[in-house]
């Protein structure tokens, strides 16, 4: 009997064995630490190699966002949670509404907590649940897979593609079956795991690096960053709140209460309290000459 999903798994580093950790049983917990360590190291070498597609990547996100659309992860497994993970620190940390950045897990939201196991199985699902959120041509859809060749990943790029929404993939194999339905294909190799097959390992960590890069280089862009200050920081917290004190005085030198008058001036909006003190603006010149500058701090400054 031959299987032919078993002849596939065969042509992926991702599930071959890794002759360096063949021992790992055997060590103890200092050398087995020792040894993952060593392993993850050449993790971002992998993901070094793939910065233009990121980059390309990044630039088809903010042209999508900037016209009405959204970035829309989807994945199974740990690819799924680590998409669903990003999007979900996307509104605390950038002030964007919950619904432009999603993620989308095989097997909904149950699959968060424990595993279902046959959901990734199903390609027609991966297309129903972007059915489901009103998918347009305006958004951007990352498939996540660390094989490449997750059927519920499949059938959302090649619905989403066939929509006409910008596509991408983010697979750790080359030349993946989920690479070849997209419109940019981002494929760190980071070879075999240390546990044979275990791809919440090194393939977990290079998609979490690409997805840091990917929300983030984005929001940046978006003017959701100035210098490197999350001034579009939501403070829904009390930890929160301090920090958007915080940025104010270290964007503009002004003490602690400076900072906090300018920011209940500003209504809390960290940006916006940033410009009030840089220039002296009121809250409605402020807010007009952000507007301008299409929410971007640095084009709303003086030269």
């Amino acid at each position: 009997m031959n299987n032919p999903l078993i002849q596939d798994l065969a042509r992926l580093a991702s599930e071959s064995r890794n002759p360096d950790t063949l021992d790992i049983d055997t060590l103890s917990a200092l050398d087995m630490v020792t040894l993952i360590n060593r392993q993850d190291k050449g993790v971002p070498e992998a993901v070094e190699k793939v910065l233009p597609a990121i980059a390309a990547a990044v630039d088809m996100i903010e042209t999508a966002l900037r016209a009405g659309g959204r970035l829309i992860y989807t994945g199974a497994g740990t690819s799924g949670r680590l998409g669903v993970l990003d999007a979900s620190e996307c509104p605390p940390t950038f002030s964007v509404s919950h619904g432009l950045v999603l993620g989308l897990i095989a097997g909904g939201e149950a699959a968060m907590f424990r595993a279902q196991e046959g959901a990734e199985d199903n390609k027609q699902q991966g297309e129903q649940d972007l059915r489901d959120i009103g998918l347009t041509n305006k958004d951007v859809v990352v498939g996540i897979a660390a094989s490449g060749r997750t059927p519920y990943v499949i059938g959302g790029l090649r619905y989403a593609r066939e929509l006409g929404a910008g596509t991408v993939a983010l697979a750790c194999n080359a030349g993946s079956a989920i690479g070849r339905e997209a419109d940019i294909a981002i494929e760190p190799e980071v070879g075999p795991e240390v546990i044979t097959g275990s791809t919440r390992l090194k393939a977990g960590t290079a998609q979490k690096l690409v997805l840091n890069m990917l929300s983030t280089a984005a929001m940046v862009r978006l003017g959701k960053v100035y210098q490197n200050l999350m001034v579009d920081l939501h403070a829904s917290n009390q930890k929160l709140e301090a920090r958007a004190i915080r940025i104010v005085m270290q964007a503009t030198g002004e003490n602690e209460s400076t900072a906090a008058q300018a920011l209940a001036a500003a209504d809390n909006e960290v940006k916006l309290a940033i410009l009030m003190l840089l220039t002296g603006l009121s809250k409605t010149e402020a807010r007009n000459r952000l507007a301008q500058g299409q929410g971007v701090l640095r084009r709303a400054l003086p030269e």
